[in-house]
């Protein structure tokens, strides 16, 4: 953050970082100095680890959640990869801004501030569930230096006319209502016949355990409103601009099938993976990890 000095090793377990977004973080030695003049919007400081060698990869988990949901990711990824996998602001053991600071916007400006800070010269592969996708989206299409490739597990893309109604009524709901009865109303249509009941609880206690405005504000701008990019044309639009390999996997295949003309790059591909509920890498873990890093290998 501005005026502070952050010490912590690129190559720790463990990190816990903040900076001011827009701002160029200088490096000297192990040692990031983050500028003093205080912008407009501020990154939060994130909880975050990074373990493991080979080429770079963020995990960014979706809406509600952490970056536990990547548990049955992690051991896969770090023998292969250098693995980022962030809390996002709001969530987990990161920084809980203030109402009003949870549009699309902000979250990408958290893992943007990272990788200038902590990692700068590198560029990603931004592996992303559900809203986390989104954010990796927004990323690479403002920032396609930094992202080398971009994967969505069921991301907040692509949605149609019917989930458009679904997800504005669920934003109205939040408004007026408790979060930890509407999130979980809402996960129990997305979860998948082969979906461990473990789960399911396990997602109902963590709704409950956050800041409700954190919940209530993260959900909306990714659907509604004049920058969505989450649903119908505005989404398609949006998906068709990237420029980087993307792979999308999704439980429908009508999304599917209608989103595999909207990537450009000749790598990227869109699929359909039955069998499993809105949170594929927990539900299909090995096969999950299979044709992800055999994707990322084969860029």
């Amino acid at each position: 953050m501005a005026n502070d000095r952050l010490e912590f090793s690129r190559r720790s377990l463990l990190g816990f970082m903040g900076a001011t977004t827009a701002a160029t973080a200088i490096g000297v030695g192990s040692a990031l100095v983050a500028p003093a003049v205080a912008q407009e919007r501020r990154a939060a400081r994130l909880f975050f680890t990074d373990t493991g060698n080979g080429p770079d990869v963020v995990l960014l988990h979706g809406w509600t959640c952490d970056s536990h949901d990547w548990s049955w990711q992690l051991p896969v990824f770090e023998s292969k990869y250098r693995v980022i996998a962030p809390d996002l602001r709001g969530h987990g053991r990161s920084e809980v801004m203030p109402s009003g600071a949870y549009s699309p916007a902000d979250y990408v400006a958290d893992i943007e501030a990272l990788i200038l800070a902590a990692y700068r010269g590198r560029a990603f592969v931004l592996v992303g569930h559900s809203m986390g996708a989104q954010i990796a989206a927004r990323l690479a299409a403002k920032r396609p230096d930094l992202v080398r490739a971009g994967v969505s597990i069921d991301g907040a893309l692509g949605f149609d006319a019917a989930a458009a109604r679904l997800f504005s009524k669920t934003a109205r709901d939040l408004a007026v209502g408790d979060p930890g009865t509407v999130v979980p109303a809402l996960f129990a249509g997305v979860y998948g016949r082969v979906t461990d009941p473990a789960f399911k609880r396990w997602h109902a206690r963590r709704v409950q355990g956050m800041p409700k405005h954190v919940v209530r504000e993260s959900f909306g701008p990714l659907f509604t409103g004049p920058d969505q990019v989450g649903v119908e044309e505005a989404s398609a639009q949006f998906c068709r601009r990237l420029t980087i390999p993307f792979y999308h996997l999704c439980k429908d295949p009508a999304q599917a099938s209608r989103m595999r003309s909207w990537f450009s790059h000749p790598k990227s591909k869109v699929e359909a993976w039955a069998e499993a509920g809105h949170w594929i890498m927990l539900d299909r873990k090995d096969e999950v990890n299979a044709a992800v890093t055999a994707w990322i290998d084969a860029l």
